[in-house]
């Protein structure tokens, strides 16, 4: 599976957002206050959901126990209107290997391929900005059909 590299734009992004590890998962408790609320954003830019992962460091990817910032949140056009107790995010601009997943949620092994077999073998380095995944119209949790991108950020090795 190869990616395809994008230059993102700036992204502005509302949301919720938790500090957690994989040892800690609290995804689903994220989603479960966020998505009720959702609709209080209201400047949003389309119907994408955002799933956020803001990491201290390249090797918190590997500690089950290291803890990350985790958001679920929207694109919005400005930060004008923000609902009681939702934060405001800025993804930078930058260079994103973008994978089409096509699969449930609940298997992780496409994260294995991509930092296990496609970034060492490519001409690529992991970069330190946020990690993402983009969940759109076609997006159906846990189910095999379901499709999303991942975006992972990276740089040109010297």
């Amino acid at each position: 599976m190869e990616p395809r590299i994008e230059n993102l734009k700036e992204k502005k992004l509302i949301g919720l957002n938790v500090t957690m590890s994989l040892s800690n998962n609290k995804t689903l408790t994220l989603w479960q206050e966020f998505m009720p609320r959702k609709r209080e954003i209201l400047n949003g830019l389309n119907t994408n959901l955002f799933s956020i992962r803001i990491y201290r460091s390249h090797q918190d990817l590997s500690n089950i126990h290291s803890e990350f910032e985790k958001w679920a949140a929207i694109e919005v056009s400005d930060f004008d209107k923000l609902p009681n107790k939702m934060k405001a995010l800025i993804i930078e601009e930058g260079l994103y290997a973008v994978f089409l997943y096509k699969g449930s949620s609940s298997d992780h092994s496409i994260y294995n391929y991509i930092y296990g077999t496609w970034l060492p073998n490519s001409t690529y380095l992991l970069d330190n900005r946020p990690h993402f995944e983009v969940m759109g119209e076609k997006y159906k949790n846990n189910d095999p059909d379901s499709e999303e991108e991942i975006w992972i950020p990276i740089s040109l090795k010297r």
